[in-house]
């Protein structure tokens, strides 16, 4: 199985819903992890209410705020687009999703931002499946 690292700063929003979506939507072929360079107390709630409401995930369930130290090495490092020097970490493949954090954005941005990680997993899963990554 490939191994995902969803990194960005705090590890509370947007490296937590491809957590969740990667699991949801390719855990069959991608192992998924979210890490930061620091913690937040909590997981976004407006992103656990929507992830609730949109896919019926509980993050609070199984993920927490992270450090990169506590996840294991991966093959595929993806940055969520951190707007400032985002962590990384060894790997075969990096890319960076430049997404803007929806943190204290209205639902629509929330929501717009979890449509478009859900496309990029489904891309991501795609590549893998295919051996291009």
């Amino acid at each position: 199985m490939t191994k995902v690292a969803f990194i960005c700063v705090h590890n509370s929003c947007r490296s937590q819903i491809a957590e969740a979506l990667g699991r949801h939507l390719a855990g069959d072929v991608l192992a998924c992890y979210s890490a930061g360079t620091e913690l937040k107390p909590k997981i976004n709630q407006d992103a656990v209410r929507l992830m609730k409401q949109l896919y019926g995930i509980d993050m609070e369930q199984a993920q927490y705020s992270k450090l990169l130290a506590d996840i294991p090495a991966v093959d595929i490092s993806i940055t969520m687009g951190c707007n400032v020097d985002c962590p990384h970490l060894p790997c075969r493949h990096r890319e960076d999703w430049g997404l803007d954090d929806p943190s204290g954005q209205s639902d629509d941005v929330f929501i717009q931002t979890i449509q478009t990680i859900e496309s990029k997993i489904v891309t991501l899963k795609h590549a893998v499946e295919r051996g291009a990554l």
